[in-house]
């Protein structure tokens, strides 16, 4: 097909679709910048109409209007929108496939839209930045020749010089056309919607359920929910501004103060950016400590918060919320939380934790699925009684007891079999067993009851009480108008004082004895081995004993099984199975698995049965006072320090925790004490060795004496240059300065460990005298029966 020449002044360039001129100047539009073609009304001219007559719009009757050669439009836009909105009625989509530009001034004089399923794809395997190829795609082009060709007049109208009608592929209906991605459009009234909504703290899925509600259908609502998510994303984006930029720039002067501190940015940081994550050296030596169980906090994210972040939260040994990280979500979409907890868990040395609680959302659950397999995955029970208030608003108005009902329902039956009873039961009383959202969580109810996750450690003490942890790290620093620049101020001082008040939890911990409420050995040693706050939790379940009751049911080899109940409350039994010779005890509460301190029931057993002090398996050291001394989750430590060898702080931790290793042996007999003490010595005179050698060793096979007797008169002028060695004394000094120190506590360890000798020996002789005591006291009573 050929087109006639456009004369342009003292120029004339000729357009040819099949046999492009040499001279032309052509711009092909990629596969992956298809325009997304605006469907608002616009007028078209057509060519018969005289010059003087003026603009001739269309009748606004005449919906079946098609493009013809010679029809004339006022602008190129309107020629789009024409097109693109002939092609809805007909059932394809749109997009810009060729432009041409002048040569004289570089303005386009041509356009050529096509159907979106004209040429072929162009395979392009080139792997992305991280070295993988990216997904496939599904094949969308089948070379359909349909189009619409467009070129200026000297008079500045667009007319059509050429137009293909047949496609060779099926149309799409009109109940599908809305899936169409040149007719996705999110309207002005719809972005109203969704702000509104979005600052309700709704997420996108409920969202569209609204949109769909109020336009009568999916069809006429004229986007998808992708759509949405990319609306969402793009207004944070524009209300953050150039905020983004303060935090970088801060997140850059934190790493390059400290090697240890990491952060990413999800795409390119001068262009598109989208979410960004970081977390302090801190948070990464804390995950080594109590990285058991993680909680992903998105409470911020909603419009009622202008700041959308998300930390990554955990519980210390004092039961306070402890950071592994933060995140600025600015997308949304699975790929970007995929991208996000990969990162993550790369900061944090590759190991997944035993447990995570979200919030309950779909995107979420299937970037945990991909990120952490083998990681049981919980949704916040609150989140989602959160929820049953916006959901079933209606029952709540007309039936105030119903929420009690159902958090009784959830939060204090004691086995799978009582939940779904107590479930159908409540839901059919208030006649609402079909309602849609009632019957999406009780289908994810392994994720969220507490009956089904009791076999899994989430640190909580109760499971009818909130965590601490969750949603709590940032209250009183965060709020409704803390803004990103705010942020960046508040979250030092958010670390700071979460840092006071586990010293001030440390503090009360060592340095007051709390108050015991039996004479039992037990009490006595969970108050030296707990945190304060710990021991409070053991302390209730040890007194709670003295009410229940153990019954043994029955012997199965050296496994007995009681059944224990409270006095006066029998029919409310917990049978728990003890194994004497292995000191091994579960119970069916599984309040050991979940919280990781033993339950009153198996209290009750370990008191009938004289077990007198706690086995140490049931001593959870993330639970006690010495939680962080020695190197716990060793393999994931060793790795975050490798990684960060540049830092002298984290170097100077290393060398203590190595240290603290042979103080816990050192003192357990003289002999390996004094063993200790040699090796400690000779490390100090291989340290002295190196330090004049440079920071080498000068030997390898344990031949240090030698050695130090042949080097030991060598000045640093001997390595070289004399100034060299003048500039490494400061250094050599702050070393030597260094060993002493740590020599010095070495020593403070040592009398510690004396100190918890002689208590331990303490606690055995009370034992003694407690046996003694109640002997006397058997006796007497012996007596008084016999009399």
């Amino acid at each position: 097909m050929e087109f006639e020449p456009l004369s342009m002044g003292n120029e004339v360039i000729e357009f040819d679709m099949i046999g492009i001129a040499d001279d032309a100047v052509d711009i092909e539009h990629p596969v992956d910048e298809e325009d997304l073609l605006d469907s608002s009304p616009v007028t078209v001219v057509p060519a018969s109409a005289s010059a003087s007559a003026g603009e001739v719009y269309i009748p606004e009757g005449d919906t079946n209007l098609e493009p013809y050669e010679g029809m004339e439009f006022e602008s190129e836009e309107a020629a789009k929108a024409f097109f693109n909105s002939y092609a809805r009625r007909v059932g394809f989509s749109t997009r810009v496939s060729m432009s041409r530009r002048s040569r004289r001034d570089g303005a386009i004089i041509q356009r050529s839209f096509v159907c979106a399923k004209e040429g072929f794809r162009v395979d392009k395997d080139k792997p992305g930045r991280d070295g993988r190829v990216k997904r496939p795609r599904a094949e969308t082009r089948v070379g359909c020749k349909a189009m619409l060709v467009v070129k200026i007049q000297d008079s500045g109208r667009w007319v059509v010089s050429g137009f293909v009608k047949e496609h060779n592929h099926e149309l799409v209906p009109p109940d599908k056309v809305h899936c169409l991605r040149s007719h996705r459009h999110v309207s002005g009234a719809a972005k109203s919607l969704i702000d509104t909504l979005q600052g309700a703290g709704i997420g996108p899925s409920g969202i569209m359920s609204a949109l769909i509600k109020e336009y009568g259908g999916i069809s006429n609502v004229g986007f998808t929910e992708r759509d949405c998510r990319n609306y969402m994303r793009s207004s944070r984006q524009r209300t953050l501004g150039g905020d983004t930029q303060l935090l970088l720039d801060y997140l850059r002067n934190m790493q390059a103060e400290n090697p240890a501190f990491v952060y990413a940015v999800q795409g390119d940081e001068d262009q598109c950016m989208s979410n960004i994550f970081w977390a302090d050296p801190k948070a990464r030596m804390n995950y080594t400590y109590f990285g058991d169980t993680v909680t992903f906090d998105t409470t911020y994210r909603s419009n009622r918060y202008r700041l959308p972040f998300a930390p990554f939260t955990g519980v210390n040994h004092h039961g306070q919320p402890v950071l592994f990280g933060c995140a600025l979500l600015i997308n949304e979409s699975e790929a970007s939380f995929v991208w996000l907890f990969k990162t993550w868990l790369a900061a944090m040395s590759g190991s997944p934790p035993v447990s995570i609680t979200t919030d309950h959302d779909r995107v979420i659950r299937l970037a945990v699925t991909q990120v952490f397999p083998m990681t049981r995955h919980r949704f916040c029970k609150w989140h989602i009684f959160k929820e049953c208030q916006e959901k079933l608003s209606h029952v709540l108005s007309g039936h105030p007891n119903f929420e009690a009902e159902l958090h009784k329902c959830v939060n204090l039956t004691e086995s799978i079999e009582e939940f779904e009873s107590c479930w159908f039961s409540l839901i059919d009383r208030y006649y609402i067993r079909e309602h849609e959202w009632l019957q999406t969580i009780f289908s994810d109810r392994r994720q969220w009851v507490p009956v089904y996750l009791r076999d899994t450690f989430f640190a909580e003490m109760s499971i009818t009480q909130r965590s601490d942890s969750m949603n709590s790290y940032f209250d009183g620093y965060v709020n409704a108008s803390t803004t990103l620049q705010l942020f960046v101020k508040q979250y030092e001082k958010t670390l700071e004082s979460r840092y006071e008040k586990e010293v001030k939890a440390d503090y009360d911990t060592i340095n007051t004895n709390p108050f015991l409420k039996t004479p039992s050995p037990m009490e006595k040693q969970a108050a030296e081995l707990y945190t304060r706050k710990l021991f409070m939790k053991f302390q209730e379940e040890l007194v709670e004993t003295l009410t229940f009751l153990a019954t043994k049911d029955e012997d199965q080899d050296a496994i007995s099984i009681y059944r224990v109940a409270k006095f006066g409350e029998s029919h409310k039994a917990y049978s728990v199975r003890f194994n004497v010779r292995e000191m091994k005890a579960t119970c069916s509460c599984q309040m050991f698995e979940f919280s990781g301190l033993l339950c009153r029931h198996i209290l009750t057993v370990f008191r009938v049965t004289n077990v007198l002090t706690l086995p140490t398996r049931y001593v959870l050291k993330r639970w006690t006072r010495n939680a962080k001394s020695g190197v716990i989750l060793e393999e994931r430590a060793n790795d975050l320090l490798n990684s960060s060898r540049e830092s002298l702080t984290v170097r100077y931790n290393n060398l203590r925790h190595e240290a603290l290793k042979y103080v816990d042996e050192g003192v357990k007999t003289l002999d390996i004490y004094n063993v200790a003490v040699a090796a400690l010595q000779e490390a100090a005179d291989r340290v002295a060795l190196a330090k004049k050698n440079g920071g080498k060793m000068a030997s390898v096979n344990g031949s240090g004496r030698e050695e130090r007797s042949a080097h030991g008169n060598h000045s640093s002028a001997s390595f070289g240059d004399r100034k060299w060695g003048l500039e490494q004394s400061p250094s050599m000094d702050d070393q030597d300065k260094k060993i002493q120190k740590l020599s010095r506590q070495l020593e403070r360890a040592r009398r510690k460990c004396e100190v918890y000798r002689a208590n331990l020996l303490s606690v055995l002789k009370d034992i003694e005298e407690q046996k003694l005591q109640l002997s006397v006291k058997v006796q007497n009573i012996k007596l008084g029966m016999k009399d």
